[in-house]
């Protein structure tokens, strides 16, 4: 049903927000989304909001200018910059900090945004896909995410649910897997029974 979805959406420019638990697929759904897109010839780029600190995750969807401060050497482009022409994937989205989610909202809605330290306003145009392991629905009434955003974000849902609860797609990621690593280390393929 996930990939019936994704052939209907195909064409569609809107966002993407892709829920489930961790280690679902989430990213293996956001770049399949992209190869079936009228943008598969863009850019995918990918970031993980909660890999770093607010600073540093700034730094890295925005980018900065030549001196913007201490240790800015050189401009340096950001995610956000790079996915121009492509599909942005911000992973862990539930845990981007609020005051990026403003600025991040800032940037749906204007399809424009600056580098750090920068006065030139920078045109932009991709396809956002989110995911999250968290209820953001939850997480709006917590008050730890913005509902402005979430809008924004949750135009079209895809929840992935955890291998225990679709068992039927067990056997082709076991086939998957065996055949993915023989062929890696050049070795003839075991036959796996299908009877797991």
């Amino acid at each position: 049903s996930i990939l019936d979805l994704i052939e209907r959406v195909k064409t569609s420019s809107e966002s993407v927000l892709i829920t489930g638990e961790s280690g679902v697929g989430k990213e293996i759904i956001a770049r399949h989304i992209h190869s079936r897109s009228q943008i598969k010839k863009g850019p995918f780029v990918a970031i993980n909001c909660a890999a770093m600190p607010e600073t540093l995750l700034e730094n890295e969807l925005f980018g900065h200018e030549k001196g913007a401060f201490t240790g800015a050497t050189d401009l340096k482009k950001g995610k956000i910059e790079l996915a121009s022409g492509g599909t942005l994937f911000l992973d862990e989205i539930g845990d981007m900090p609020l005051t990026l989610q403003a600025k991040l909202l800032r940037v749906l809605q204007e399809k424009n945004f600056y580098r750090l330290g920068g006065s030139s306003e920078i045109e932009i145009n991709f396809r956002l896909i989110t995911a999250t392991n968290k209820d953001l629905a939850e997480e709006v009434k917590n008050k730890n995410f913005r509902e402005d955003l979430y809008y924004r974000l949750n135009v079209i849902p895809i929840h992935i649910p955890p291998l225990r609860e679709r068992p039927d797609d067990i056997p082709a990621l076991v086939d998957y897997i065996i055949n993915k690593y023989c062929t890696e280390n050049h070795i003839p393929a075991p036959r796996v029974d299908g009877n797991l």
